[in-house]
């Protein structure tokens, strides 16, 4: 076994690194979490090649002092513990000291810094974690971080970074999340010489939320306020029921100013939307829960993203309430028009069918034969009758409105396969005498001879057989009844009854149809380009994938500050649902499930087709009524592309047993 030794002090820096410093956006926060601690009112953040070449950090803090300058720089350096009884009420974002020391081991560092009542500042250049020059130098009071080639002695994480792009939505997305957590502070993200990020710093959480979030998510928020046991305190915004995001990266959680994920916040803001949100819809939120000091446990994760609650029922009882109360007060209750001319008194107001309830056997028979006869239901043709082919199936009328009686032969076997080593089935004509022709005679099935044996097999007189055709079962017919909430499409056939979903059966033709080989969607131009902001990594995805979006109609490209600008979609997918689609195709890009591209184009074609596809409670014709039914009769479409059945069967029996008939 090899002997244990103490590492080298800088091997043991790289290993604390690894653990603090994932990526360039590891490093932002960091840095800004020290501006914070700080008392910094401005914090400017500056990145180049999505900041793995180049990142500073410049705010109008209080300065570090000369003379710790380079002690900041040491592991386990800091000015925010002292004691052991410190690390039970930590009050600020940083505190393990090993932040700075982390990024100058892996990076070269230029720090520009002034403190609070000297006449001058301190540059101090770091590489690899070793001092290299210091002096004396002008500048305002505050510190200027410049980090530059990030990981260039750590070839080994080096290589797991993602593309610039990527990277630099990461580091947005840092920023943003600072910018909520403080909005008293004002933050300005610059990319690549663009500013993309200007906060306020006005102290009011609404103005933060707007220059984050953008215009449409600030307007569908709701304000939050409310308070629980043990001095916890919850304050921000949620979103209408209508404005859930089809991902959960719009959820902000805070404690005591620190951005934390937590699975117990979560659940307790989507327990509050119960009943009220769309499935696969969730809720976003800027919430600031405060708490007592002594009632969190921050030190849990390097990161520190993850905390731990003395009392978790508390908090998600807090947050619950909170929200649960914003949303019905949000809740209005509907109110009666009394505009509306009241009828006279003694005035009969029950419908002609309510009538007949109050009628004899002989009058209630009289009142029905003078009715329309063409608003009945026409019954369906019996399965004997062969199937009628009919351009245009006949209307008839039931309460208004046109009804087909569609019967259509489904399921029906196809016509036998001629084989050469098969016969021909025919009318088999019977023989008067054996020297009739052998041509009449149904030429038999021809078998491999036995293998001669010693004894002589005796001689069997053979007869000519008669084929008779086999019968062929006649085709069940099926007849469309009608729609169920302009959502479901009654079918009839037999003793069974089909209620097919027509939006999911749609959705799969359109599906199939998208992905046959060599099709081509038609693109239209946009009269007015759309423009939104999605989350930094939505739309870093998006403009990763411009190329693939593009082979489908959809022209996306960067329009700054985070927005993204579409001046083309595809013909089937509406103008005011393009944020929709992009946002959701956006949420499965960056899903690890879908990083072949196979997945990636079929996901694609899925979101169109449902966009495309007809809407639950959208009214249709018996045309298409009838088409969705016969795909779905025929065989053709079983399941919708996200797995859904289409379909479900009911026979005779089963609803007998349902009104106690059997």
């Amino acid at each position: 076994m090899p002997h244990i030794q103490v590492l080298d002090s800088h091997v043991a820096d790289l290993i604390a690194a690894g653990e603090v410093v994932e990526r360039p956006a590891s490093v932002v926060k960091e840095l800004l979490e020290n501006a914070i601690d700080a008392g910094a009112a401005a914090v400017t953040v500056e990145i180049q090649h999505g900041g793995m070449s180049y990142i500073r950090v410049t705010d109008n803090g209080c300065g570090i002092p000369p003379i710790d300058v380079e002690t900041a720089f040491l592991r386990h350096a800091t000015s925010k513990v002292r004691t052991e009884h410190d690390l039970a009420a930590i009050g600020t974002l940083g505190f393990r000291g090993e932040a700075l020391a982390a990024i100058a081991a892996v990076s070269r560092i230029e720090v520009l810094t002034r403190a609070d009542g000297n006449d001058l500042g301190v540059a101090l250049t770091l590489e690899g974690g070793v001092v290299t020059g210091r002096e004396e130098a002008g500048c305002p009071q505050g510190t200027t971080m410049v980090v530059r080639d990030l990981f260039y002695n750590t070839p080994a994480r080096l290589k797991f970074m993602k593309k610039d792009t990527a990277e630099g939505a990461a580091v947005f997305a840092a920023v943003q999340r600072e910018a909520l957590a403080r909005p008293g502070v004002s933050f300005k993200f610059l990319r690549d010489g663009k500013q993309e990020l200007l906060t306020p710093g006005d102290g009011k959480l609404q103005s933060a939320l707007y220059a984050v979030l953008g215009r449409e998510l600030a307007l569908g928020m709701l304000p939050v306020k409310g308070s629980g046991e043990d001095a916890v305190t919850v304050e921000g915004f949620a979103s209408l029921p209508a404005c859930c995001r089809g991902s959960r990266n719009y959820q902000f959680f805070f404690v005591n100013g620190r951005f934390i994920k937590s699975r117990l916040l979560m659940a307790a803001l989507e327990q509050a939307y119960q009943n009220q949100r769309m499935v696969g819809k969730f809720p976003a939120c800027v919430l600031h829960l405060t708490t007592r000091l002594n009632g969190v446990d921050v030190n849990v994760h390097p990161a520190k993203t993850e905390v731990k609650f003395v009392s978790e029922k508390k908090i998600f009882d807090a947050v619950y309430h909170a929200v649960l109360g914003a949303l019905e007060a949000n809740a209005k209750p509907p109110q009666a028009h009394l505009d509306a001319p009241r009828k006279p008194a003694g005035h009969d107001t029950v419908t002609p069918n309510q009538t007949f309830l109050n009628l004899s056997s002989e009058e209630y028979r009289r009142a029905v034969q003078t009715r329309s006869q063409p608003k009945t239901w026409a019954p369906a043709r019996p399965k004997t009758e062969a199937p009628r082919r009919e351009s245009v199936p006949p209307v008839r009328q039931t309460g208004g409105m046109p009804i087909h009686d569609f019967a259509k032969p489904v399921f029906a076997k196809p016509a036998p396969v001629k084989s050469e080593t098969e016969p021909v089935k025919e009318e088999a004509v019977p023989t008067a005498a054996p020297t009739r022709e052998p041509e009449t005679v149904p030429t038999p099935v021809v078998k491999a001879a036995p293998e001669p044996t010693a004894e002589p097999v005796p001689a069997v007189e053979t007869k000519p057989q008669i084929t008779q055709p086999e019968p062929q079962p006649e085709p069940e017919l099926w007849t469309v009844r009608g729609e169920l909430f302009q959502t479901y499409v009654l079918v009839e056939q037999g003793d069974k009854a089909f209620i097919i979903d027509k939006h999911a059966a749609h959705e799969r033709m359109n599906f199939d149809k998208l992905k046959a080989a060599g099709y081509t969607p038609m693109v239209q131009m946009l009269l007015t380009p759309v423009v939104f902001t999605p989350a930094p990594e939505e739309c870093a995805a998006l403009l990763e994938h411009t190329d693939e979006l593009e082979r489908f109609g959809f022209s996306c490209e960067d329009f700054g500050g985070g927005a993204v600008v579409v001046r083309q979609c595809p013909d089937y997918v509406d103008a005011g649902e393009v944020e929709a689609t992009l946002l959701e195709l956006a949420g499965d890009l960056l899903s690890a499930r879908r990083t072949d591209p196979d997945g990636v184009r079929d996901h694609l074609l899925a979101t169109m087709a449902c966009k495309a596809a007809i809407k639950g409670g959208q009214k249709n014709g018996p045309p298409e009524l009838e088409r969705v039914a016969e795909a779905v009769m025929s065989g053709e479409v079983k399941y919708c592309p996200h797995g859904r059945p289409v379909a479900i069967e009911l026979t005779r029996n089963q609803l007998e047993k349902l009104f106690k008939r059997a």
